[in-house]
Formats: structure tokens, C-alpha cells, sequence
């Protein structure tokens, strides 16, 4: 297999492999829209995470068939299913596949697991140094610039123009169905509310809950807006809660990545520390303000800065310059078409 084979001789039924969390998957859009377009005809198959099952019906232009992936010893996304895994690799080896475009990342593991599928060939990203018989069809992993553009060299260099790097997460009627359903919207006025959104994965990832409170209190003094918690049903969110003096409105349950997406479209502004969100307002073309700590920004920040502002708050940073910095950028968001009042503050 050569590079720019898709320019010429494209494969009739493509399997890619992109098994991780919210962010990593919007973040492949725009690889996905390039590989639609470069090979029209092909019949694409998504193996992803259980949650992503709704990628053929939210993107039916780029996705064709999607395929649950069960998890595999050593791939840290999910615990693995064991006893669904043969079954899973005796399906996808039944559907002869031309193409196995490992689009998971740089690890020789994944690059395992999507040689079990058994296509006639295999393509996607390897570790930088690897060496063997295939390395002309592997891209080494580029070490820096955002999740998006390192997608976008993949297909790139397998021959499949650029579409543009916008994000897309089209609403479904069904998230808005379950929204209402949820009494999450109930009495929120579009653009009317703003949502706090305190749940990043790991502990050393979170952003202090009396500085997420301190932000939502200033942004409710001076906007009037209420305040939604959106992190539904998690312990971050609950700390927040008490943390506020602002009253914030918060479900006990958590959303759905659809239902969570249809109450972010409508927000004026999001407050959150977590990449999947910051991805998703991208995608929703809302505007938002992420904390970083200690995921890589410059991996995971939106790419539209103007609208999607981010803030390096490592831990050990003043908790009050912190603060300072996000309610800078929350404001100047929010003076763009607020009153006098809030544009003379920002």
C-alpha cells in the first residue's frame, strides 16, 4: 500500500477504527468528512466506543455502519469485555474489509488490534522510530498541534483533501425530546441561561469548586442569568452547588451526550474544565470558556479561539488570578451583544 492511494484506487468498504471518548470522536470529523469526500462510493464503518452508536444517524454523510467495540487488554478507554471479544473480531473479519484505517493513535497496541480485523490492508498512525514492512502506510504520530490536525495529516498523507477543520455535532429530534422530557429546559429562555460545567475526569484535572462558584456568582451579578449546573448527577457538580450562593439549577441524573448537547445549544455562555465539553460548544458553535490543568491544551483546546477562549490554571496557580482570567474572557463573550452595562465591566 502506498501513500495517496486514495487519489486513485479507492477501497470499497473502509473500517475506521476511533474507539475513545466525546472529544477524541468530534475531533475526527473532519478526517471523516476528508475520507467521505476523497472516496464517495466507499462504504465506511466506524468501530467506536458503545456511546458513538448514533454516529450513523448524526452523520450519516461521513458514516455508513457503525460497529461497538468490546475493549481489549492494555487499551485504557473501557474495560474490556473478554468474552464479547471474539465475537467482535470474528464479525469484522467476516465483512472483508479493503481498508483498516487505525485512526486511535500512535500505540503499537492499536495498531494490533486493528490488524485482528483482517482487512486487506491496514493504514493509520505509528510511534515515531517504528520500523517493518507496512511503515509507508503509517503516518508517525505528529507530537505536537491540536487533536484535529494531527487527524487531518493522517488523511493527508493517505491522499484525502481537506474539508475544512470545522466541527459538526448535529441535533437529533429525539436529544431535544429527551431534554424537555428531562425538565432540564424547562422555563429557559434560548440564549437565556448560562452553564457551569464542573466535571473533568480526573481529580488533578478539576478546576477548585469555590472557583467555579466565584465565576458563576460574578457572571449572575452582572448578567442576571441563571445558572445551570450541567455536570448532572456528578460529585464535581454537587460541590459547585453548595459552593454557590447563586441558586443553579442542577438534575440529579446524568445526560445523555445528545440530551447534554441540546441544553448547551441553547446556553449564552459555558464555564467548564472538561475537554469533552469544550469540543462539544465547539461543534454546537456556542460560546465557551474551558480551564485547563493538566490536560495538554494545546492537544485538546478548541480551534476557534476568538469564540472558545481557554485558561491555564495548572495546579499550584493563584486560585484568584485564575478566577480573574476566566471571568475576562467569560465577559468580553458575553459583552458582545450584552448591555452597556456588562461591555463597560468586560
Amino acid at each position: 500500500m502506498k501513500t495517496s492511494l486514495l487519489q486513485y484506487r479507492c477501497p470499497r468498504n473502509i473500517l475506521v477504527f476511533r474507539a475513545l471518548p466525546v472529544a477524541g470522536m468530534l475531533c475526527a470529523v473532519p478526517a471523516l468528512r476528508a475520507l467521505r469526500a476523497a472516496c464517495p462510493e466507499a462504504r465506511i464503518t466506524l468501530v467506536g466506543l458503545p456511546w458513538a452508536r448514533d454516529f450513523t444517524r448524526r452523520y450519516p454523510g461521513y458514516v455508513d455502519d457503525f460497529v461497538a467495540f468490546p475493549g481489549f487488554p492494555g487499551l485504557p478507554e473501557q474495560t474490556p469485555d473478554i468474552p464479547a471479544i471474539p465475537g467482535f473480531l470474528t464479525e469484522l473479519q467476516s465483512r472483508r474489509f479493503d481498508l483498516a484505517l487505525q485512526m486511535h493513535d500512535e500505540s503499537p497496541l492499536a495498531n494490533a488490534v486493528a490488524a485482528l480485523f483482517d482487512a486487506g490492508a491496514n493504514a493509520g498512525f505509528r510511534a515515531a522510530g517504528a520500523t517493518g514492512s507496512e511503515t509507508d502506510a503509517f503516518l508517525p504520530w505528529p507530537a505536537q498541534g491540536s487533536e484535529i490536525r494531527r487527524l487531518l495529516a493522517l488523511t493527508d498523507f493517505l491522499g484525502a483533501p481537506r474539508q475544512g477543520e470545522r466541527l459538526e455535532f448535529p441535533l437529533l429530534a429525539e436529544d431535544m425530546q429527551a431534554l424537555a422530557d428531562s425538565g432540564q429546559a424547562d422555563d429557559l429562555p434560548p440564549g437565556g441561561y448560562i452553564c457551569l460545567h464542573p466535571n473533568a475526569g480526573a481529580a488533578g484535572e478539576r478546576w477548585p469548586p469555590q472557583a467555579f462558584a466565584a465565576v458563576g456568582d460574578a457572571l449572575h451579578a452582572a448578567t442576571g442569568l441563571p445558572l445551570v449546573l450541567t455536570a448532572a448527577g456528578s460529585d464535581a457538580g454537587h460541590a459547585v452547588q453548595q459552593a454557590l450562593h447563586t441558586p443553579a439549577r442542577h438534575g440529579q441524573a446524568p445526560l445523555t451526550p445528545g440530551t447534554l448537547a441540546a441544553q448547551l445549544s441553547a446556553a449564552r455562555l459555558v464555564v467548564s474544565d472538561d475537554q469533552d465539553i469544550a469540543q462539544l460548544c465547539a461543534a454546537l458553535h456556542r460560546p465557551s470558556v474551558t480551564i485547563f490543568r493538566a490536560t495538554d491544551m494545546e492537544r485538546w483546546a478548541p480551534l476557534e479561539r476568538e469564540l472558545h477562549p481557554s485558561v491555564w490554571t495548572p495546579p499550584g496557580f493563584a486560585a484568584d488570578e485564575g478566577i480573574a482570567e476566566v471571568l475576562r474572557q467569560a465577559e468580553a463573550l458575553l459583552a458582545r451583544d450584552q448591555p452597556a452595562r456588562l461591555r463597560a465591566r468586560a
